[in-house]
């Protein structure tokens, strides 16, 4: 196989991460109806946050209070609270995405794996032991807890030396936020893989190795 090393994104990589499905169960827990119009209230807001978050603008405390600044004054909680609870019903609802299962599994006899993740620390783990995937990653590097995101090259810098520092040619990175996953990988001279979900661009100036748009896709790519 081309690569020893694979390091994959995690939400909307590896796993769902059904927003409006968490968002409802959590939000039923304090007898709120959650509708889709309060869900693209919500993401006007959350979007954002990211997007500073992945600049550097922003710390994942401020993001994770944040956006549910609006909904704690309303329930009168507080709003790392709702935070805390929408991210157990994330873990709780959560799935690999089709293909992802039987992709680590082909590819574990071959590669090292690993996942490098802007998502937060109190779901990653749970998720993982959820679905039955701990065994699958040799490393989790979470941002939140390295304090720096993707697409910085700092994170990506530590991962490798997590690894051992091995020969960058050696290493592809697959995920479905170009401007994360990408480009991060472009910033530290890495392949990269771009799961493409539909109806989605990629930013100018931002070139995957490969472009694919299910998970067995890259089965065929790496040849396993």
């Amino acid at each position: 196989m081309k690569y020893s090393y694979v390091l994959f994104d995690a939400d909307e990589t590896l796993f769902r991460f059904d927003i409006l499905a968490g968002m409802t169960r959590m939000f039923k827990t304090y007898n709120v109806q959650f509708t889709q119009a309060d869900y693209v209230h919500y993401q006007k807001t959350n979007k954002q946050l990211w997007l500073d978050y992945q600049d550097g603008k922003i710390s994942a405390d401020y993001l994770q209070v944040t956006r549910f600044n609006e909904w704690a004054a309303k329930l009168n909680v507080p709003a790392k609270e709702l935070n805390d609870a929408f991210l157990d019903a994330m873990a709780q609802i959560c799935e690999p995405l089709p293909g992802a299962v039987e992709l680590l599994n082909k590819l574990k006899p071959h590669a090292k794996l690993g996942i490098i993740t802007n998502g937060f620390a109190r779901l990653q783990t749970v998720r993982l032991e959820h679905t039955g995937l701990k065994d699958m990653f040799e490393w989790l590097v979470i941002s939140e807890l390295v304090g720096i995101a993707k697409p910085n090259k700092a994170i990506f810098e530590h991962t490798f030396e997590l690894m051992g520092d091995p020969d960058k040619s050696q290493i592809l990175m697959v995920g479905d936020t170009a401007s994360s996953d990408i480009l991060g990988g472009n910033n530290v001279g890495i392949d990269t893989c771009w799961l493409q979900h539909p109806g989605e661009h990629l930013p100018e100036g931002i070139t995957p190795t490969y472009t694919i748009a299910t998970l067995d896709q890259l089965q065929s790519i790496l040849k396993i």
